[in-house]
């Protein structure tokens, strides 16, 4: 399937007579990544998908190609093993698509119901010795995609446990890669938690490690500097921001994990919007958050906007503060992301309670928070 999106894409390309590198130079995507992709080395992302039809003026060609199916062997071949970590990886990657879009609330149950299943297997000793490491290794990383789903959900102590049984499994599989991603989610959710002690311990234990992958210390860097801006070290968190993106193109390594393909320089720079809040930086962080939201998924999309709606309040440009309720409001029936509506509830009561806040602008906030809860 990948290869179909590939040669569809590569064809477009030629025919409106763009090159791969212009077209992510107009994306602001990673020229390698995209090679990757229009080469059926790796599977586009429904972002991507979206982004390049907008670009070669087609309309759900691509992403029709790009949505993932489970493929005939899955549903064809016996009980098994075999067939158990194919349909583990057909269900992630529908799972993660669908968060892409609306959010993780309505898949996440489905997601531990994926990793249970396959965990209940493993420890009633089915799995035959032959095939335990990648079997191991696979419900590794169904665990580590319903921690994901529960985190986008809210739920952030059971994506603790999901990430620390991901990281568990993985390392009983000695599959690296997994252990390391286990490992940046674990670092993500104590960023969220405000937890920057324990975010700088896992990235340092990362950074530490030999031959490590190049874009596995990138995430280490990104994941450290935010913590950094939460202690108000601003020039080491810039630094390592300021490094990681400067690695972008030169991290690009067979090495990598198959998981890193999604970091980019709109990743990238959305974290240094959030770091430059952390320390108070408003009028920095405002327009790296726009910039942001040019190529950001619709979930990610709204998280910016509640980043950029904190700023506005905390400057006093309630107009400003106004409109980006007005567009966090268009996306609520769409999004069903418990970590957003946390934050957004979070950053409502701030503008609510801001002083000389116009009564009108107050009014609004209490209203959308009010729909937010219910």
């Amino acid at each position: 399937m990948s290869a179909d999106f590939g040669t569809r894409l590569r064809a477009l390309l030629t025919d409106r007579g763009l090159s791969l590198r212009g077209a992510a130079r107009a994306l602001n995507y990673d020229v390698a990544y995209l090679s990757r992709v229009a080469n059926g080395r790796q599977h586009p992302s429904a972002q991507l998908a979206e982004a390049l039809e907008e670009l070669l003026e087609v309309s759900g060609e691509l992403t029709a190609l790009a949505m993932p199916k489970t493929p005939l062997s899955v549903s064809e071949a016996p009980p098994g093993p075999a067939k158990d970590i194919a349909q583990m990886k057909a269900s992630a990657a529908y799972l993660l698509g669908h968060t892409d879009r609306y959010g993780g609330d309505t898949v996440a149950p489905a997601a531990v119901q994926v990793w249970r299943s396959a965990q209940r297997k493993l420890d009633s000793g089915e799995i035959p010795d032959k095939e335990q490491s990648g079997y191991l290794s696979a419900v590794s990383e169904a665990a580590e995609v319903a921690g994901w789903l529960l985190f986008d959900s809210g739920e952030r102590e059971h994506a603790r446990r999901a990430f620390l049984e991901s990281h568990m499994l993985a390392r009983h599989a000695g599959d690296r890669a997994m252990q390391w991603f286990a490992l940046d989610m674990l670092a993500m959710l104590d960023t969220e938690c405000s937890r920057p002690g324990e975010t700088r311990r896992i990235a340092d234990e990362l950074l530490s490690q030999r031959r490590i992958p190049p874009r596995v210390a990138l995430l280490a860097r990104v994941r450290r500097g935010r913590a950094l801006a939460q202690t108000g070290d601003r020039q080491r968190a810039m630094a390592d921001l300021d490094a990681a993106r400067g690695e972008l193109e030169e991290s690009l390594s067979p090495r990598d994990p198959g998981w890193a393909w999604w970091v980019n320089a709109d990743e990238v720079v959305g974290h240094s919007g959030h770091a430059l809040m952390s320390l108070g930086d408003l009028r920095g962080a405002i327009p790296t958050l726009q910039h942001s939201l040019e190529h950001a998924t619709p979930r990610g999309v709204m998280l910016y906007r509640i980043g950029l709606l904190q700023g506005y309040t905390a400057l006093k440009a309630w107009s400003e503060a106004e409109g980006e309720i007005y567009e966090i409001s268009a996306l609520l029936d769409t999004i069903s992301s418990g970590r957003n509506r946390r934050l957004l509830r979070e950053a409502l009561r701030i503008v609510d309670r801001a002083p000389g806040v116009p009564s009108g602008l107050s009014s609004l906030a209490s209203h959308t928070a009010a729909a937010v809860a219910s």
